[in-house]
């Protein structure tokens, strides 16, 4: 790995020179390591770029590590993860990516995980994204996320666009089966030209399913942000939805909820709020000593932690 890599890795996934448990470092399309454990396999597809993770049954405590990288431009890495966890398992999954050129040239990553998780088995998944370098080339990351959650299964998503990534569109997919439950955290920072969107599709087919969807951004500059959800609830279950962005500057966010509920015993909900920030609030922290600019930067922070 280059220094370039290494300093990705430390932003998208608290890289400290080395990674403890399974993991597999993805670097310009290619393996830069990896290391299985004895409850967590972690193989290379047989067909197509990418990995297959197993992990067996009752597994706790552990942690995957899968952290892909593009440290050049005219890169473009697309790879395919499957992630088979079993029954009662418990675990943490860190992804992460990072893009970086210093020419004329795009680099772009897209990551493709499909999510099989087997009855009552829990996983936190954490992502962070982040694009970087001094070239004119795009920046552009495009991450698939289809899941599956078995009777009782529970899939937290916590991912964040930390910035520099001059497009991404997300799409995130999902079929819960009783009890089964689905969390997702998203935090999105857009500055300059960036776009961004986000393309939630969840449905419930199992009886006491249930959704959260929570989505926070901050368009800056002149960029634009499209928030796209749609909860289908087709049994008796609860679904929310809620997003929540700061326009500064000339930034631009469209939001477009949807829910669809064809069961009686359906509980669905929708909120979102644009704006830009409270004067008040800025005023309160300009009393504390703070410039208008520091205030700012500060609710900002506040707002997306």
């Amino acid at each position: 790995m280059n220094q370039i890599t290494e300093e990705l890795l430390k932003a998208v996934s608290d890289f400290k020179g080395e990674f403890k448990g399974a993991f597999n470092i993805r670097e310009n399309g290619g393996c830069a390591g990896r290391q299985s454990t004895e409850h967590i396999r972690i193989e290379s597809r047989k067909e197509g770029p990418g990995i297959v993770v197993h992990i067996m049954p009752g597994t706790k405590g552990e942690t995957v590590y899968i952290p892909a990288c593009v440290n050049q431009g005219g890169i473009h890495d697309l790879v395919y993860n499957d992630f088979y966890v079993g029954e009662g398992a418990d675990v943490i999954i860190v992804a992460g990516c990072g893009v970086h050129t210093d020419d004329e040239e795009e680099a772009r990553h897209d990551g493709i995980h499909r999510f099989f998780l087997e009855k009552n088995a829990h996983v936190l998944y954490q992502e962070k994204h982040l694009g970087t370098g001094k070239g004119d080339g795009r920046k552009r990351i495009d991450p698939v996320t289809d899941v599956a959650l078995a009777e009782g299964a529970g899939l937290e998503m916590d991912t964040v666009q930390l910035g520099g990534v001059d497009y991404s569109c997300r799409k995130t997919r999902a079929k819960l089966a009783a009890n089964a439950r689905l969390i997702v955290r998203e935090r999105i920072m857009t500055d300059g030209i960036e776009k961004a969107v986000t393309d939630f599709d969840v449905v419930m087919e199992g009886d006491n399913s249930g959704v959260e969807l929570i989505s926070r951004s901050v368009a800056r500059g002149n960029s634009y942000q499209e928030f796209k959800s749609c909860i289908h609830g087709l049994a008796r279950c609860t679904g929310h939805s809620s997003c929540d962005a700061i326009l500064v500057d000339n930034g631009t966010v469209n939001a477009m909820p949807a829910l669809e509920a064809s069961n009686v015993d359906a509980e669905l909900i929708h909120e979102a709020a644009i704006g830009k920030i409270a004067g008040e609030q800025i005023l309160k922290l300009r009393t504390l000593g703070l410039t208008e600019e520091e205030a700012q930067e500060r609710i900002i922070a506040g707002f997306l932690k």
